[in-house]
């Protein structure tokens, strides 16, 4: 079972935000199969990252850049702005907050804030549940974990197959290689804790 001190060192979070989220991740990690040394620390490597170290569950832009983006099935006036990006990985755009309210069973379109509410000191339990399920499901509906399992975590993440596979999952997630520099950080900063 998932301990705090993996949590806060794999996401470099401070103590107080691992521990409002401890219950969640260790249930999402169940739920979506996050089961294994290498799924769980690539996986809180990214959304550490993601969510700047278990503080933001929203977005700190407005999403009006959003506004418009057919590819994210935002096709009303304001759905960049009611959908942009929540929970632990950003769930952006329309398309993604329907497909994982049908995964979820909560209605996101009608409550998009139930995915996250600015950060971890505004969150109710509801907001922390759901930020980090969400991130789970985007994970697992991506095929992430058997992205994870092809990473040895016993050889260095800087070279090789680590690093390229390493690259995949982070652009799978991005869409680039934003922040490929921290990911990697968190992800060593972790790494102890799972050997």
């Amino acid at each position: 079972m998932l301990t705090l001190g993996q949590l806060k060192e794999a996401t470099c979070a401070k103590s107080a935000y691992a521990l409002k989220f401890l219950p969640y991740v260790i249930e999402t990690c169940d739920r979506f199969s996050i089961n294994t040394p290498s799924r769980i620390l690539n996986f809180l490597a990214q959304v550490g990252h993601e969510s700047g170290g278990l503080f933001y569950t929203e977005e700190l832009a407005s999403g009006s850049a959003y506004e418009g983006r057919k590819d994210l099935g935002n096709t009303q006036k304001g759905d960049g702005v009611r959908f942009k990006g929540r929970g632990l990985i950003q769930i952006t755009g329309r398309a993604n907050y329907k497909a994982v309210s049908l995964a979820l069973g909560t209605d996101f379109i009608t409550n998009p804030t139930f995915l996250g509410g600015k950060n971890v000191t505004k969150c109710n339990e509801v907001q922390l549940k759901n930020a980090v399920e969400s991130a789970g499901w985007f994970w697992n509906s991506k095929n992430l974990n058997a992205l994870a399992d092809q990473i040895d975590i016993t050889k260095n993440i800087d070279t090789g197959n680590n690093l390229v596979v390493f690259k995949k999952i982070t652009k799978t997630i991005n869409g680039g290689y934003n922040g490929l520099p921290d990911r990697l950080n968190r992800y060593k900063s972790g790494l102890q804790y799972f050997l």
